[in-house]
């Protein structure tokens, strides 16, 4: 028997070879003792099929190229065969066991009258899959498993099997088990995930997933992902609830003969005969009389709970700061304005520059009042009273030690953490003051100056700052890696990216062209392009509006990327968008587009992204791309050096401060002795919140009280005593546990379980769940 794989081309001397001659030379090698072979197809019929011999001698086929239809089909036992791409329509007709890998999708009539084997699809099928199938009692039963989903008229005739539809990225994400599935299906099984418009009820019927079912399906799903090379995507798939089981109706069900009730038959039968209680009767006092039309106690079909601070508010889990902003405004309720603008100081030390100015305020944008086009509380109105916080006070020194490389935003917030977590920390930057770009580059459009240098002010405060006079080597970072417990990568992106065109030397880098703004020393033409249209490419056009621009271009390849504040702003002073558009040259007249076109310009700015600046470091820290690579904790490939912010990926101010205060945890964890771990606190969902209080007419805020009076404490009481007003029966009351600290208690002799506290609740807090069974 040969163990070197055989190779078969569909092509012979330029022209394609019929099926019938690609299936002869297949039989012939396998007849020679192949039992390894690839096949580079070109659309031929039946590829893998009908090898009787692999049952003793089991037999391999890679596919390549593309197969035609009903690969595998009268496929054996023993066949593996593994397309490298995808397949056409009936792959595995009349299966008889061969098990067939598509790492790709499927078309029409997949595994159609399939009676043993396997099918496995690495994507999506299309119409009347697992179609007439069927199995012998005596063999294991034909399986087919679809990671996307299924197209129109699935399972129709089943008759046999079991079918795994993932519902992973499938071609239809809000159906996918397609049109009309399960039509006249006799036997067999489907578990799906996913959303679905239904399926024949005449013909099947969800079934709960017993436990030896959901063990089957997790261990052969954990077995089925690895051979399709999808294994990363399996704990995405094990959501139990996310599942549902279909199973062909019985004959006795189809025939909706209607089975007598048990108490029918206790009545009319068993008790006639044997008298009231049965065979017991007369050893038991068990009350067997009806149950009241409303139900209290343990009688209850639904019991309401009380999930204070359970879940994590919509605001909250979209700030990558991690600020309870539903907290603040709690208190500004509570008249302690001071407190909740306090608060924001143990998450970022820069309470106003970020959440009053720079932030793009990605808390209001995940507020829940937008879901009733209400708008969101303004957190700004908050955010700027920051400035006015003093430096909190600082515990006793560890003995333990943290460099941080870098002064700007992400060093400031992992140096600030981890000082208020009671370790020496020290930050060493080129320039002599800490900011790093927001004191450097943004523009003061965009901040008032007071502002950012009262909150550097504060910083510095807490931070001792070394200023390096020159820029830092390898033996630098070596000595401060030895004299150190930790040390954090805060670098930035300084390096501006340059494309490699003609006249390159004629464009200004975005970053440089702002540092100049700042210092007041730019300058720019009468008519400005800037090649690249996010939100720093606005603030660009924006300045360049400012020192006299009258007419500013931005392109970019895409569709730009820019929003908010930044985007409106640049509007405002006149700048138009341009795209697709892709540069060939930059020339005196302007920039001249590959399609032909010239934009006149005098000055050229450059804003496709910056890079940092790593040649410091050594080979065992890993990059990806010009940046760090890090592991969920912020730890780079040497255990002891962290990196954040712009040095790991590119992303927004409060990116980098939210990676500073994780990367802070970690460290502060490592030091106690603990195992880093961060548990996230699950979102309470949208639905849960009723906003019918609040005004739909108010499109602006006009104090902080407004706001906080606005605002419905998504997941936290606001202690407003609606539940306890509303409850038809008196069942809820508040109970006081000592200080500021209370909950909503149910009384289960008096509550009926009608869910009117869970449907008032402005906060989300009432879950009605179902009552524990009796017996």
């Amino acid at each position: 028997m040969a163990t070197e794989t055989v190779c078969i081309n569909g092509v012979e001397d330029g022209k394609r070879l019929e099926s019938r001659i690609l299936e002869e030379l297949i039989q012939k090698s396998v007849r020679q003792g192949a039992r390894k072979l690839e096949i580079d197809a070109l659309g031929q019929h039946g590829i893998g099929g009908r090898l009787w011999i692999s049952k003793e001698e089991p037999i391999e086929i890679d596919v390549v190229g593309s197969p035609g239809q009903r690969l595998g089909s009268k496929g054996f036992p023993g066949t593996t065969i593994t397309v490298h791409g995808s397949v056409s329509d009936d792959v595995g007709w009349l299966n008889a066991g061969a098990e067939i890998i598509v790492l790709g999708n499927g078309s029409n009539g997949a595994c159609n009258a399939m009676a043993q084997g396997k099918v496995l699809i690495a994507g999506s099928i299309g119409a009347r899959g697992m179609t007439m199938t069927k199995t012998n009692p005596r063999f294991d039963e034909p399986e087919l498993w679809v990671l996307g989903s299924v197209g129109d008229y699935f399972a129709e005739f089943m008759a046999g099997g079991t079918a795994v539809v993932c519902g992973y990225e499938g071609q239809n994400s809000e159906n996918v088990l397609g049109y009309r599935p399960c039509v006249g299906m006799v036997g067999g099984r489907i578990f799906v995930r996913g959303p679905n418009n239904g399926f024949s009820q005449s013909d099947s019927i969800l079934e709960p997933i017993s436990d030896a079912d959901w063990t089957w399906l997790t261990e052969n799903l954990k077995e089925n992902l690895a051979r399709i090379g999808k294994s990363e995507v399996y704990e995405k798939l094990i959501n139990r609830s996310d599942w549902q089981l279909i199973r062909a109706k019985t004959p006795f069900e189809k025939k909706g003969k209607v089975r007598r009730s048990m108490t029918e038959f206790r009545a009319k039968v068993w008790d006639e005969e044997l008298g009231r209680g049965g065979l017991i009767g007369d050893l038991t006092d068990l009350d067997r009389s009806p149950i009241g039309l409303v139900p209290t106690g343990n009688l209850r079909r639904f019991v309401p709970v009380w999930e204070n601070s359970k879940y994590a508010a919509p605001c909250q889990s979209s700030c990558p700061t991690g600020i309870p902003v539903q907290e603040r405004w709690q208190l500004v309720r509570d008249g302690l304005v001071d407190e909740a603008v306090d608060l924001a100081l143990a998450y970022t030390p820069f309470p106003a520059t970020v959440c009053g100015y720079l932030c793009p305020n990605l808390c209001m944008s995940g507020c829940t009042r937008g879901i009733k086009n209400l708008a969101s509380v303004d957190i700004t109105k908050l955010g700027r009273e920051g400035v006015k916080s003093k430096a909190p006070k600082l515990p006793p020194l560890s003995g333990k030690k943290v460099a941080i490389i870098g002064g700007g935003p992400a060093g400031i917030s992992t140096a600030w953490q981890i000082r208020m977590k009671g370790h020496e920390v020290v930050i060493y930057d080129m320039a002599e003051t800490l900011g790093g770009k927001i004191a450097s580059a943004i523009p003061s459009s965009r901040i008032p100056k007071e502002v950012l240098e009262a909150e550097l002010k504060r910083a510095a405060e807490v931070i001792p700052h070394v200023h390096l006079h020159k820029a830092m080597d390898g033996d630098d970072f070596a000595e401060l890696k030895q004299t150190n417990d930790a040390v954090v990568l805060a670098i930035g992106a300084q390096k501006p990216r340059m494309i490699p065109i003609p006249g390159h030397e004629m464009i200004t880098p975005a970053l440089t062209f702002l540092k100049d703004a700042v210092k007041g020393t730019a300058k720019v033409g009468k008519k400005v392009v800037i090649i690249g249209a996010g939100n720093v490419g606005c603030d660009v056009a924006t300045e360049c509006g400012r020192l006299g621009a009258e007419s500013i271009t931005l392109i970019d390849i895409q569709e730009p990327a820019s929003f908010g504040k930044e985007r409106k702003e640049a509007e405002a002073v006149g700048a138009k968008f341009k795209w697709p558009c892709f540069t060939q040259e930059v020339t005196k007249e302007g920039v001249l587009l590959k399609s032909g076109e010239l934009i006149e310009a005098d000055t050229v700015l450059l804003s496709i992204g910056d890079t940092p600046d790593v040649d410091f470091l050594p080979e065992g820290i890993a990059l990806d791309r010009g940046h760090v690579v890090v592991n969920d904790n912020y730890q780079t490939t040497d255990p002891k050096v962290y990196a954040i912010g712009d040095t790991v990926r590119p992303g927004l101010l409060t990116h980098a401060i939210g990676h500073g205060r994780r990367a802070a945890e970690v460290i502060d964890e490592i030091f106690t002795g603990k195992r880093p771990e961060a548990v996230a606190k699950q979102v309470i969902d949208y639905s849960r919140m009723t906003l019918e209080y609040f005004d739909p007419r108010l499109t602006e805020f006009s104090d902080m009280q407004q706001c906080a009076s606005e605002c419905s404490s998504c997941g936290s009481c606001r202690d407003c005593g609606l539940c306890e007003t509303v409850c038809p029966q008196g069942a809820i009351s508040r109970k006081d546990l000592g200080g500021k600290k209370f909950e909503m208690a149910v009384n289960p002799d008096k509550c009926i379980g009608c869910g009117f506290c869970g449907n008032v609740c402005p906060c989300g807090i009432w879950n009605l769940v179902e009552n524990t069974p009796l017996g």
